[in-house]
């Protein structure tokens, strides 16, 4: 009878700790998460930042001038792109080291060498109209050439637009250009590429003074050009190590304290 009774108490005491086990609800302490064990995170994602160096070009005064840039850098990587991949004969005129530039520092080259046409075109004004109602905007572009070039301006008032008028001038100078092999003087000495639209670069003084220009910027110098920050003065000029020695005397010892 005894065991019997032990029997039935244990699977009693059995079955109070399954129903208890059963109906009480885990505590908070239950889903603790050991110190020892850590929480993947997940990884911060950042936007990759933008290349904002803007080349420097001689509209940079206007208010409109980094527009005009970002608009011109733009077309020549697109329908510009003929323009970038290849080095006209006369280039080392222009930019000595357009040859072993890459892309970016190419496309810098030919903005400023619009931004050097403009000035003699139109003196950087985007409304100019000359020839007696025959040219318009920055590169003073006649409307019939920008359509023959398809361009997507073709009237007078659509190529007072800077951005328009930029872009256009660069889808004509990648036909041109690539055509003559040349940004003015073809191989047989005539004067072709740009020259063949674009009025200025006809007269000898005023592309020297564009090819002046270009060839100090940045993007156009050698390596070999340029020039080391010159030390300051009071380096250069230091006295000789014997007459320095005679300056120096030996500090005086300290005076002996008694306790």
């Amino acid at each position: 009878m005894r065991c019997h009774a032990l029997i039935i108490a244990a699977c009693f005491a059995a079955g109070s700790a399954f129903a208890q086990d059963q109906g009480t609800p885990n505590s908070g302490a239950d889903n603790v998460v050991p110190a020892s064990l850590t929480v993947a995170s997940p990884d911060i994602v950042r936007p990759i930042p933008r290349k904002d160096h803007i080349p420097r070009a001689r509209w940079d005064f206007r208010p409109e001038g980094r527009l005009w840039t970002r608009t011109t850098l733009e077309a020549l990587k697109g329908h510009g792109l003929p323009l970038l991949t290849m080095v006209p004969r006369d280039m080392a005129d222009w930019c000595p080291s357009y040859e072993a530039n890459g892309l970016d520092k190419r496309a810098a080259f030919w903005n400023g060498f619009l931004s050097a046409l403009a000035k003699h075109e139109s003196t950087w004004k985007p409304r100019a109209v000359g020839g007696g109602g025959l040219w318009y905007g920055l590169t003073q572009i006649l409307p019939g050439t920008a359509r023959g070039y398809k361009c997507r301006v073709g009237s007078g008032e659509a190529l007072k637009n800077g951005s328009d008028n930029l872009s256009c001038a660069v889808r004509i100078m990648a036909h041109t250009v690539v055509r003559d092999n040349a940004v003015a003087r073809k191989a047989n000495g005539r004067l072709g590429g740009v020259a063949a639209d674009w009025g200025p670069m006809i007269k000898a003084g005023k592309r020297n003074e564009m090819a002046s220009w270009l060839r100090k910027q940045k993007y156009c110098k050698l390596l070999s050009d340029t020039k080391p920050i010159p030390r300051p003065r009071e380096i250069t000029q230091r006295l000789p190590l014997e007459k320095r020695l005679v300056d120096i005397k030996p500090a005086a010892r300290p005076l002996a304290t008694t306790d």
